[in-house]
């Protein structure tokens, strides 16, 4: 890479006035000493865009950017700072200093074979308007290219025969070995003579960087060709996979309109919307996005648009960019996708409903959480509570790959609260499942609610929020509850790993204390982001929470220090029995007793003494179904059915006398 040294960028600067450079881009007037005009930085009616040819700046009052003329292409042309000064050195004329004598001799080659590839294209582009191209331009007339399309974007033809252009740049003067590895022609393994790589095909040249050709994409004429689209391949100046197809030219009109980029599946969709007026796109070249392509976009666009087919084939491109794009999400950062209508890509829509219908089609670009969203729920059944936990657990793993901790936190929120809205629990006869536990059946559901930290904030847990809808909850009756509640939370803050073996179980908790509600948002957020999280990690990243004061309260309250599961240095089995147990009584206490008294009520009758049997039933009920001391959370629900069905036979034999 060339070594921009002081001296170097200060020559570069002493050779260029600002006010040339910048009067490419935004009108400038002069008034005094200085150059004014509109900012270039946001919509304005009064010129505040001031530059300074003396002090070699520029100064935006409405914004307050400042800078020279190199961050000046950083900040409105969306250049890297060697692109920026490798575009002003050859303005200024300069050549750019290399690192090493193997850097220079690398750059020397490079040069030969750019100007090889910027040769082919001119031969390319003359055969296209003689008679050999006659049949390539009755396909662009056709596909109503037009001249000035053609003219923009080089277009050209490659002739039929295996040596027109060979020795056309021979002649020139290029070596065969460096038309070899220019990717211009196919050198036989056999050691036999080399010969044109693109035969018969309408060609495409691809900038680099630096507005130089680089290498070529060629449609075939031929439909019986093996391939209907030919890349060039890879070169010391060409790899596909950082590479798309007009960048540099799209780069520049997406800053001029502020507009997103565009990402369009193949060449003439990017030259069909340039026709429409729309000349922000670009495309990959025959593959899906990568990584690096990905970079490239986000340097210059925070939310570039990937228009899709309407195809199969278009929604699963979509798919894998999403997979591909997920991991590198980052704040302010993302992917905005527009579907065509089914079996039309945008050449066939503009060409047949004008640009209005492709300007329709990318104003309703969708983000990339809602087509995340459409993927996963319509790729599996979510009629039983199993199928719609492993739906949980795959958005839990997909949210897991995002590397950026806020858009990680960020996601698993929105998910959960799409969870919520789509598996709304529906109330059973009563107001209750049959599981008695007063939480009508949503496997997905979660009572923790955010508070403490504002109106509007919700909470996280594990990855997901998972909010139940408002209803009652029992109020505080006596100290005794806050303890019972409490204590589990505090298991998990002091043992961790607890929240893995009883996951489903913090899930469903449901907590009447809104300051306990808080603090076990907290918990199962932070264990989400770093599942690795000690006790000791968890207590400090509590304390800096607004759910701290509860936190102080749990760990220094006297009685639950006498519980031993509690205790940080139990073991583990333990500690989860411990909890298993505590939260049996919770839930006795909390609803069974509830659903005792409306099951009683439900089948209380007029006459005789059934009401006493009732009562009498709903009593012993109650003293029966107390958990023991020791048991299985996983028992309480039994025992309770159990329990409850006795009563109903016991008041309809008394009844019935």
């Amino acid at each position: 890479m060339a070594r921009f040294t002081p001296e170097f960028l200060d020559e570069l600067k002493a050779r260029l006035r600002p006010s040339d450079v910048i009067g490419k881009y935004v009108k400038l007037q002069k008034r005094g000493n200085a150059w004014w005009g509109l900012s270039p930085f946001k919509p304005e009616k009064t010129p505040s865009f001031s530059v300074d040819d003396r002090r070699g700046t520029y100064h935006c009052f409405s914004t307050q950017n400042h800078g020279d003329i190199i961050t000046f292409l950083i900040e409105t042309q969306g250049l890297t700072f060697p692109e920026a000064v490798e575009r002003l050195a050859a303005d200024a004329g300069l050549v750019l200093p290399a690192e090493s004598p193997q850097e220079a001799a690398r750059a020397e080659k490079a040069q030969g074979l750019a100007e090889a590839s910027a040769a082919a294209a001119k031969f390319y582009q003359a055969m296209l308007h003689r008679a050999d191209g006659r049949e390539a331009m009755e396909y662009l007339r056709g596909r109503e290219v037009t001249d000035a399309q053609i003219e923009a974007f080089g277009i050209g033809f490659a002739p039929s025969g295996r040596h027109a252009l060979k020795d056309y740049l021979l002649n020139k003067g290029f070596a065969d070995e460096v038309l070899v590895e220019a990717g211009l022609l196919i050198k036989p393994e056999d050691g036999g003579a080399s010969y044109d790589r693109f035969r018969n095909r309408i060609m495409f040249p691809i900038l680099g960087t630096r507005d130089r050709v680089i290498a070529f994409g060629g449609r075939a004429l031929d439909p019986n060709a093996k391939a209907k689209y030919l890349n060039s391949p890879e070169t010391p100046l060409f790899h596909k996979g950082s590479v798309l197809y007009n960048f540099t030219a799209a780069r520049a009109a997406a800053a001029d309109d502020k507009k997103p980029l565009i990402v369009c599946e193949g060449y003439m969709d990017v030259i069909a919307l340039w026709g429409a007026g729309i000349k922000r796109a670009v495309a990959p070249l025959g593959t899906a996005l990568t990584e690096d392509q990905l970079a490239l976009l986000w340097r210059s666009s925070d939310e570039p648009v990937l228009c899709f087919d309407g195809d199969s084939a278009g929604v699963n491109a979509a798919h894998r960019s999403i997979d591909r794009a997920l991991a590198m999400l980052k704040p302010g950062k993302s992917l905005n996708f527009a579907f065509l209508p089914e079996g039309q890509d945008p050449d066939d829509l503009i060409r047949g409903q004008g640009a209005a219908a492709m300007e329709e089609v990318l104003a309703a670009a969708r983000p990339l959480v809602d087509v995340l969203w459409t993927r996963e729920i319509s790729a599996r059944e979510l009629d039983t509570p199993e199928r719609r936990a492993a739906l949980r657990s795959h958005l839990r793993d997909l949210v897991k790959e995002i590397a950026d901790k806020d858009v990680r936190t960020a996601y698993g929120e929105e998910l959960s609260q799409r969870l919520n809205a789509q598996f709304q629990p529906t109330k059973r006869e009563g107001g209750y499942n049959q599981s008695g536990s007063g939480q009508a059946g949503n496997p997905f559901r979660r009572s923790a609610q955010w508070s403490g930290r504002g109106q509007g904030r919700s909470d996280r847990g594990m990855g997901f929020r998972f909010t139940a809808p408002a209803r009652p909850t029992p109020g505080l009756k006596s100290p005794s509850q806050w303890v019972r509640e409490a204590s589990l939370v505090l298991a998990a803050i002091n043992h961790p790993a607890l929240l893995e073996r009883c996951e489903s179980a913090y899930f469903e908790l449901d907590l009447a204390d809104p300051g306990l509600k808080a603090l076990l948002g907290e918990v199962l957020a932070a264990i989400s982001t770093d599942p690795a999280l000690d006790s000791a990690g968890l207590r400090s990243h509590l304390t800096k929470t607004g759910a701290a004061g509860t936190l102080e309260r749990v760990t220094s309250d006297p009685q639950l220090g006498k519980h031993r599961f509690l205790r940080p240095e139990t073991e583990i089995d333990e500690v989860e029995q411990g909890f298993r147990n505590a939260l049996a009584h919770h839930l006795f206490e909390s609803t069974h007793k509830q659903e005792v008294a409306r099951s009683a009520s439900q089948i209380f009758t007029d006459g005789d003494d059934a009401w006493k049997a009732a009562a009498a039933a709903r009593e012993e009920l109650i003293n029966s179904s107390k958990p023991e001391e020791v048991g299985d959370e996983g028992d309480s629900p039994r025992r309770f059915a159990d329990a409850l069905e006795k009563m109903r036979e016991t008041v309809a034999k008394k009844g019935g006398r």
